[in-house]
């Protein structure tokens, strides 16, 4: 009897130390997940002001109420552990990528706001012309002013010398925009509306450079083509698995001596905004942006067609090899594969019996 209620005390414990073992990794999954970004992909600047004579009560209730902690509690405990008593009153842009960590840091030292400080957002898919514009919209530059800076020669050399993926490939003259391509669309903060063009141009080049570093070993020996290629996948595909499958039915039109075919190509070549359909005799046009034009077999555009998002980028990299030949999107952005032109007219038939033509 003795050695049985041993057995069950010994049984007993071992419940408990299982329990309490079960709640302190709880507790610390918890602690965890409640000090990490509330959303590592959501990079939307949040203003955040706290006042003067915030207490840390205070202060995590703003940043709850913001969205940006997930926990007030585990907030205000993170302070005391941390030790963390001289947080500054003023106003702080943060986002959700942020955790518990880098949010403290920055309450901890301050800034310097700047109420003159602006905003300049540039899209995936446009081009240096629409970049020129929206430069033009935000600062005291003039869109003409831009266009001479990104188009200069000695800059463009300067910027060759200063970044490994910038080539004298963009010096040809048959180029429209020497920078096309290379300039990463993100949002990005300036000092004032007098920031220099070259420094505007500078940040882009430098953000470019990290999107590239990942994949220098792969494209470094040959990086206009893989620049062009998501430059057109941009604007071709809708996702990062079509355009891997459009980048592998562009090269199989490449390896099978073929014209690339792509639509996009021409209406960059015509400066041309797409918003309608060309004519035959436009998609016909020699150009040697225009893989649609004669001469163009097997060719790639002589230059990048716009800016591109790392999905395209992905895509020109690391394609889906196929045995496709052509494919067509509607308007939906369905993207239809076929391996032979009579397959693929019939398709293009099919969609716009629909009524899911693109125009």
């Amino acid at each position: 009897m003795a050695v049985k209620r041993v057995k069950k005390k010994f049984l007993i414990l071992g419940i408990i130390l299982c329990l309490i073992l079960v709640f302190v990794l709880g507790g610390i999954i918890f602690l965890k997940s409640s000090l990490s970004a509330v959303d590592k992909e959501d990079k939307k600047v949040i203003t955040v002001v706290i006042p003067n004579g915030s207490t840390s009560t205070d202060i995590g209730h703003i940043l709850k109420n913001k969205g940006l902690i997930k926990n007030e509690l585990v907030f205000k405990l993170y302070l005391k552990v941390k030790k963390a008593n001289s947080l500054k009153a003023t106003t702080y842009e943060m986002n959700k990528t942020m955790d518990v960590e880098k949010i403290v840091k920055m309450l901890e030292e301050g800034n310097s706001y700047n109420p003159e400080q602006i905003k300049i957002t540039f899209k995936e898919g446009n081009r240096i012309t629409d970049y020129a514009k929206e430069i033009a919209n935000k600062t005291n530059h003039s869109y003409e002013e831009v266009i001479d800076v990104v188009n200069n020669k000695d800059n463009i050399k300067n910027f060759i010398n200063e970044y490994w993926f910038l080539t004298e490939e963009v010096l040809n003259e048959n180029i429209y925009y020497p920078l096309e391509g290379y300039l990463a669309p993100e949002t990005y903060y300036f000092d004032n509306k007098d920031v220099d063009v070259l420094k505007i141009i500078d940040t882009m080049l430098k953000e470019m450079e990290n999107n590239l570093e990942k994949y220098r070993s792969k494209i470094e020996g040959n990086i206009g083509y893989y620049i062009k290629m998501a430059s057109i996948v941009e604007l071709e595909g809708t996702n990062t698995t079509n355009r891997k499958m459009i980048v592998g039915i562009f090269q199989n039109r490449l390896n099978n001596n073929m014209n690339l075919g792509s639509d996009v190509t021409t209406y960059y070549a015509l400066q041309k905004d797409m918003k309608s359909d060309l004519t035959t005799e436009e998609f016909n046009t020699s150009n040697l942006y225009n893989t649609r034009g004669p001469g163009m077999i097997g060719k790639m555009p002589i230059g990048a067609i716009g800016s591109f998002s790392l999905s395209s980028l992905e895509a020109s990299v690391n394609p889906t090899k196929n045995d496709y030949l052509f494919f067509v999107a509607d308007k939906k952005g369905e993207v239809y594969y076929t391996k032979t032109n009579q397959e693929h007219e019939a398709v293009i038939a099919e969609i716009k019996e629909k009524g899911d033509w693109i125009w």
